[in-house]
């Protein structure tokens, strides 16, 4: 079975996604994947640099993720540029990862751990999707205090992706993670008796 995880930034989606890994399911996660294509010598960075110039690129001949961000999060449109070189070789690789996971075991619950799952409209390859859901307030101030943002560079990073409360009326399932740690797992241990039951 293969489910879809996604939240919003900040909403802590990766502390669930490691609450999943702690019960059995393998977890693929977007990000590392997304991190994986743009290394030095793969295609996709060659195709990131033929696009956007030598200055998103290292000393080292790596990807200067702060370059690129500064050009991508300031404009929508070469934003939506950079995931159209991003995006195939990402889901490309995660449904490599997915299908290794199943030939291991055909029982094996996938979670493919996706910020952009539905701003990238991957919602129909999986059999659910699970939100972890923050009210937008608490997603705005936990986003300042994590990365030390002010609030403008904060709404400027929510902005890019969609608001959490849509996700959470598209979603199958859903997690508030507004409360304690222990609010969480208990939520999350009731979902995944069901899941495990209906797989």
């Amino acid at each position: 079975m293969r489910i879809g995880l996604t939240g919003g930034i900040a909403c802590g989606k990766s502390t669930v996604a490691a609450m999943l890994a702690a019960r059995g399911a393998a977890i693929i996660d977007a990000d590392r994947v997304a991190r994986e294509v743009v290394e030095p010598g793969k295609p996709a960075l060659a195709a990131v640099a033929a696009e956007f110039g030598p200055g998103v690129l290292d000393e080292n001949g790596g990807l200067n993720r702060k370059a690129l961000g500064a050009i991508v999060f300031a404009d929508a449109k070469k934003r939506r540029k950079l995931e159209s070189i991003l995006h195939p070789a990402i889901r490309e690789r995660m449904d490599k990862l997915a299908e290794e996971a199943e030939a291991r075991d055909p029982d094996a619950i996938v979670i493919a751990d996706i910020p952009l799952l539905y701003e990238s409209g991957l919602q129909d390859r999986y059999e659910r999707v699970l939100v972890v859901y923050v009210p937008p307030e608490i997603q705005l101030r936990r986003l300042m205090e994590r990365d030390k943002l002010s609030e403008a560079e904060a709404r400027s990073r929510l902005a890019a992706q969609w608001p959490i409360d849509r996700k959470r009326e598209l979603a199958d399932d859903v997690i508030d993670n507004s409360g304690t740690l222990e609010e969480t797992e208990r939520q999350l241990d009731a979902w995944w008796r069901k899941l495990v039951a209906r797989s």
